[in-house]
C-alpha cells in the first residue's frame, strides 16, 4: 500500500509518500478498510511537530478519522461485512490506503452522506456535540458566541448550536468566512479583530451570551469572559490564538462563569461508552440530513502535506479533505 509517512518531527514538509507492506489481516473485534477520504486536522500538525500530549516517534503515519469501504473482517465482528461504507477512527495511520480499526470504535456512513463528508465527520462534530451539551449544558433559545465559526469545528458548532434551539454569534477574519458561516445558520457573524464585546453585547441586547466556544484562545480568551452573561460557560477547546489564556479569577468569580475544558481524546479515554454513544446520536443526525460538513479544499494522498498547509494558514473554510 501507499502511505504519506512523518520520518522526522517538524512541518508538513517531513511527510514522505512511502509503499508499505499492507496491514497484517483484522485482529478480533477489528475490522480493515481500503480509506478513500481523510480528514486533516491542526491535531496532525501538532502530532507532526511532536508536540501533541499523544507523542508517536516516527516514522509514523499520521491521521485518525477516515472513511472507505470494508475489505476484510476480524473474529468476532457481526456489525461490519465487506463492502460497507465506513467511518473509522484510528489511533495513527488514516493517511494511508489501507488501515485496521476496532469495530466498536466505526460507524457506517448514514445515508445521504457521501465518502468525502463521512471522512471529515467524526472529529468535529463529535468535539462540537460532547462541548455544547454536555460540557456546556446548552439549553434551548440560549446565546452561543463561537470563536474561530469558519473552521471544522466552528461550523460543527454552528450546525449542533441551532439544530438545539440557540441563538448564534459567530466570529470570522474575512468577509468570505463570515458569510460562510451564516450559510451555515449562524444568526450573526462579526469580525473578531479589534475587539468584540462591544458588537456581542449589542446583539444581545446588553446581557451577553451564556456559552463562548472557544478554540482560540490567548487574548480572545480574555476577551470572551467580559462577553459572558452571569452564569456562562466559557468552553475551552484550544490554543489556536498563540497559547492558553491567563484567567482572571475575579471575572469568573463576579459573574458567576464556569470555564470547562473541553477535549475529545479525554472523552474517548475516560468514558468510551458515552463517546460511542454520541456518535451514534450524531450519525443519526446525519442520516435525517440535519447536519452536513462543508469541504472547502481537496487534495490527493500525495499531497497531504499541502492539505495540512492550509490548515495552518487557515484558508480552509469547513473542512478539507484527503482522498485516493
Amino acid at each position: 500500500m501507499k502511505a504519506m509517512v512523518c520520518e522526522a518531527f517538524g512541518g508538513p514538509e517531513v511527510l514522505v509518500m512511502r509503499d508499505l507492506p499492507d496491514p497484517p489481516p483484522p485482529g478480533v473485534g477489528e475490522i480493515q478498510v481500503r480509506i478513500l477520504a481523510r480528514g486533516v486536522q491542526y491535531v496532525d500538525v501538532l502530532m507532526l511537530a511532536g508536540k501533541y500530549q499523544f507523542r508517536p516517534e516516527p516514522p509514523f503515519i499520521p491521521g485518525s478519522e477516515a472513511a472507505g469501504i470494508v475489505s476484510a473482517v476480524g473474529p468476532g465482528v457481526a456489525d461490519f461485512v465487506v463492502g460497507d461504507r465506513v467511518m473509522s477512527r484510528h489511533t495513527l495511520g488514516a493517511c494511508a490506503e489501507l488501515g485496521n480499526a476496532q469495530a466498536a470504535l466505526c460507524d457506517k456512513v448514514p445515508q445521504g452522506l457521501s465518502l468525502e463528508q463521512a471522512g471529515v465527520f467524526r472529529s468535529a462534530y463529535a468535539t462540537a456535540y460532547h462541548a455544547l451539551l454536555q460540557r456546556g449544558r446548552l439549553a434551548a433559545g440560549e446565546w452561543v458566541l463561537v470563536h474561530g465559526a469558519a473552521g471544522g469545528i466552528g461550523m460543527a458548532a454552528i450546525q449542533v448550536a441551532k439544530l438545539f434551539g440557540a441563538k448564534v454569534i459567530a466570529t470570522a477574519s474575512t468577509d468570505a468566512k463570515r458569510a460562510a458561516c451564516l450559510e451555515e445558520g449562524a444568526d450573526h457573524a462579526i469580525d473578531y479583530r479589534g475587539g468584540f464585546v462591544d458588537a456581542v453585547k449589542a446583539l444581545t441586547g446588553g446581557a451577553g451570551v451564556d456559552i463562548v466556544y472557544d478554540p482560540i484562545g490567548d487574548k480572545v480568551g480574555d476577551e470572551s469572559m467580559r462577553c459572558l452573561a452571569w452564569g456562562g460557560r466559557w468552553l475551552i477547546l484550544g490554543f489556536l490564538g498563540g497559547g492558553p489564556t491567563a484567567i482572571r479569577s475575579n471575572y469568573l468569580l463576579i459573574k458567576g462563569i464556569d470555564a470547562i475544558g473541553v477535549r475529545l481524546g479525554g472523552l474517548n479515554e475516560a468514558n468510551p461508552q458515552l463517546a460511542i454513544a454520541n456518535m451514534k446520536a450524531l450519525t443519526d443526525l446525519a442520516s435525517q440530513g440535519k447536519l452536513r460538513p462543508r469541504i472547502s479544499h481537496r487534495f490527493p494522498l500525495d499531497q497531504t502535506a499541502q492539505a495540512l498547509q492550509a490548515v495552518i494558514e487557515r484558508s480552509v473554510i469547513g473542512k478539507a479533505v484527503v482522498v485516493s
